[in-house]
């Protein structure tokens, strides 16, 4: 049986919640720090981060979580937050991916002025990458995907944090790439299915939404193919002479050129 999409989303959350109570109530032995340390936060926060580093996920997040729980007004608080979503982040799972988005989105809301507030944004944005479905199945994550990788390119422009910029850039496009795959493939399963209008409001949907669509020769192609099934072909010759114009390589280059020639020839009333 097909668990609907909302279901399992809030089965997830549900989990990862009980998993982090859990986590936070099971008795255990706190990592200890040594007697006479000057800066006992910092003293976890090193070990924590070095930890990390070596993706020992489970060490890592216990001594960040010391330093989160224990020493409320210290200033490796904040990183020691986001290196609690980092530990989620790293382990990858269904659940620990839901609680990165609870911490990312956390430092987000009580940090929101700190240096770190665009690293906080761009990894909130990984953790929903990394959930984003296939193009047939729900795009939930990948819309939300976008949506914090778009704030983060609305609110974090260079040089404010260059050194993220291009990454959050390139994943954004990704994201935008699969989101419009979802509805090309839309558009084509109406194409194939001989319903012309719906394919053609799809596509033009698509391209008005997302003109700079890594895939859109497809999309400009078909969308001319289905304007020429419904006699529509002085609609349709821009659109294949838009896809000589903007791609140097697609395979459907050759066909679009013969398409342009002949409507051009019928326009001209030429046999």
């Amino acid at each position: 049986m097909t668990i609907p999409v909302v279901h399992r989303r809030a089965r997830l959350v549900a989990i990862a919640v009980a998993l982090s109570v859990v986590a936070a109530c099971t008795p255990h032995t706190r990592n200890p720090v040594p007697p006479g340390t000057a800066q006992p936060d910092k003293f976890l926060f090193d070990r924590g981060t070095a930890a990390l580093s070596e993706k020992k996920w489970l060490t890592a997040r216990e001594f960040f979580k010391q330093v989160v729980e224990t020493y409320t007004q210290s200033p490796y608080r904040p990183d020691a937050k986001l290196g609690l979503g980092d530990t989620y982040l790293g382990e990858n799972t269904a659940e620990a991916l839901v609680l990165a988005i609870n911490e990312f989105t956390e430092f987000l809301s009580f940090y929101p002025t700190n240096d770190r507030a665009a690293y906080a944004q761009y990894k909130l944005g990984m953790a929903h990458f990394k959930q984003m479905r296939a193009p047939q199945r729900d795009q939930t994550e990948t819309k939300e995907a976008i949506k914090a990788f778009q704030a983060f390119v609305d609110r974090y422009p260079p040089p404010k944090d260059n050194a993220l910029t291009d990454e959050v850039k390139a994943k954004l496009r990704l994201a935008q790439d699969r989101l419009d795959d979802s509805d090309y493939q839309v558009g084509f399963y109406y194409f194939r299915a001989r319903w012309y209008p719906g394919a053609i409001d799809r596509f033009k949907i698509l391209l008005k939404q997302d003109p700079d669509y890594t895939r859109r020769d497809a999309a400009l192609f078909y969308l001319g193919e289905a304007l020429v099934k419904v006699k529509l072909e002085a609609e349709a010759l821009p659109y294949y002479e838009r896809l000589l114009k903007e791609f140097e390589q697609s395979t459907y280059l050759e066909e679009a050129r013969r398409r342009v020639a002949t409507l051009k020839m019928e326009a001209q009333g030429k046999p």
